[in-house]
């Protein structure tokens, strides 16, 4: 057993140095769980999207790398629910030291002592199998596309007391099925590194500090904007270092990555992508409770830099380096959820100014008291567009690493240069079986612009037509937790092609997907 805890100890600690010495995009293709979904698995996006809510998280415990008195819900590390996160060192065991609040076998493997109570392993791990099928893929006349997918991830973190923590996690992605394509390394994937980082961390003064460098997942910011893209196989993941410091009402992150390519090999051909640098700050503030007669909101700003030196827009690849500049207000007011966030883009494309902006309103309101209660919601978002295939100032808004499901399950929509408007209505079939239907209109902002998918890259002959309608999309997913561990999900989408892409020659498309996860 020492052996063995020296070894996974070893391979922690060289992990961050291996994950940023090898050589340096896959087309984006992923989400996160909505913040504030209650589901007991976090693993991908229902329709509705909510703002990050107090879920059910793990007891904190004082062998956590860092005692958050920042409220968890918005501390920049995504939503947790049931005690799981989809960032698996964010989530915090330290409840089972006492072996009377084990449920079963598996908790033990939740918190294994080493020496005393400080230095203890974790170990985490996910099963998912999935289905997906789809009609006229790529929204042309063509055979239908089946993807049979599974996702295997290991991980470890190791807590050398209070103040140090070493986090590994390997991840595996299988891919099989009928008229496929091209498989991209966030589907197909024989063994990658996900993530692999060392961090310290200590409280000065009443505020919690921390540093950490190696391969990370980061959500600290909008949903639609970052997040780790659990829709993928495996995840859209960070190489670099990322410091912060949490006071009771405040909050600081600063950061500076570089993004990874992933391939469809072994650990080696997953590499950092020099190409890509994202760095920034983003911060945050508990506004008073006293707001509008009683409510739990946050403020978060933030200022980010992309530069990405063969970014593609119309015929042109070149330089391009965006800057962000936003405000993210989120939380409850009374039975009224709300998720806003008013960005403006700044920067330069191909000695060419960019200006654009990216508007993003979403909230729901809950009919009732009861944990089970139904919730309508609406969401109106403007991604500003135009002047790619253009000269002059560039008006296309980017989303650059966001939940790219959040308007087709069959990532055939992002916000550039576009505006949706979508009523939706989440029922509790049962007390477990969680239901949600939506239906989405959207348009194109610039008719001299193209119509853009999720990774970016535009519908082609979109740019030449002159509808200003997209299309009509409407969604279901139904979700059932069977345990706290397992969870059953459904999705599915109707696409109905309108003139801004019928005109160029696509077609109408239907969607269906289904999986079982399981969570260690």
């Amino acid at each position: 057993m020492k052996k063995l805890i020296r070894l996974t100890a070893a391979t922690l600690s060289l992990a961050p140095v291996a994950a940023l010495a090898a050589p340096s995009d896959p087309a984006a293709v992923a989400a996160v769980a909505a913040p504030g979904d209650t589901t007991p698995t976090p693993t991908d996006a229902p329709v509705l999207q909510t703002a990050p809510g107090p879920g059910p998280i793990a007891q904190r415990g004082s062998a956590r790398p860092a005692a958050q008195e920042y409220p968890s819900e918005a501390g920049g590390d995504g939503a947790s629910a049931g005690g799981y996160n989809q960032s698996r060192w964010a989530e915090d065991w330290t409840k089972f030291r006492d072996p009377k609040k084990r449920d079963d076998v598996l908790d033990r493997l939740k918190y294994i002592p080493i020496a005393g109570d400080d230095v203890y392993l974790t170990l985490s791990g996910e099963f998912r199998m999935r289905v997906n099928q789809t009609t006229n893929p790529n929204l042309r006349d063509r055979e239908a596309q089946r993807q049979d997918i599974n996702r295997i991830v290991g991980g470890a973190d190791l807590h050398l007391g209070d103040h140090v923590r070493l986090f590994g996690e390997l991840a595996h992605g299988g891919l099989s099925g009928r008229n496929l394509g091209v498989k991209a390394g966030q589907l197909q994937n024989d063994l990658v590194v996900q993530q692999s980082f060392v961090d310290v961390t200590g409280t000065v003064g009443g505020v919690d500090l921390g540093v950490r460098y190696g391969r990370q997942t980061f959500a600290d910011g909008p949903n639609l904007m970052v997040v780790p893209r659990d829709n993928n196989t495996i995840f859209f993941v960070y190489n670099g270092v990322r410091a912060w410091a949490k006071g009771d009402t405040l909050r600081g992150d600063v950061f500076d990555f570089k993004t990874t390519r992933l391939a469809t090999g072994g650990t080696g051909d997953d590499i950092v992508d020099d190409n890509r640098r994202f760095s920034g700050v983003s911060g945050g503030v508990v506004l008073p409770t006293t707001l509008f007669g009683g409510s739990k909101l946050y403020l978060d700003p933030f200022v980010w830099r992309l530069r990405n030196s063969a970014a593609v827009w119309g015929s042109a690849t070149a330089l391009e380096t965006r800057k962000f500049y936003g405000l993210h207000l989120y939380g409850d007011v009374g039975p009224v959820n709300l998720d806003w966030t008013v960005n403006y883009q700044g920067g330069e494309f191909n000695g060419r100014p960019i200006e654009a902006w990216l508007i993003l309103l979403q909230q729901t309101y809950k009919l009732g008291k009861s944990k089970t209660a139904p919730r309508i919601g609406l969401h109106f978002d403007y991604a500003s567009g135009g002047g790619a295939y253009g000269t002059g100032t560039l008006r296309n808004s980017l989303a650059p690493f966001g939940n790219n499901i959040y308007y087709s399950y069959q990532l055939y929509a992002t916000p550039t240069n576009l505006i949706a408007l979508a009523p939706s209505l989440t029922v509790n079939a049962t007390p477990k079986l969680r239901v949600t239907g939506e239906y989405q209109v959207s348009w194109r902002d610039s008719l001299n612009d193209a119509v853009y998918r999720a990774n970016g890259q535009a519908f082609a002959g979109t740019q030449l037509g002159d509808a200003r309608k997209v299309a009509d999309t409407i969604r279901f997913q139904a979700t059932y937790p069977i345990s706290p561990r397992v969870n059953l999900t459904t999705r599915y989408e109707h696409l109905i092609a309108r003139g801004a892409l019928s005109d160029a020659g696509y077609r109408n498309s239907d969607f269906l997907a289904g999986w079982i996860s399981f969570r260690l």
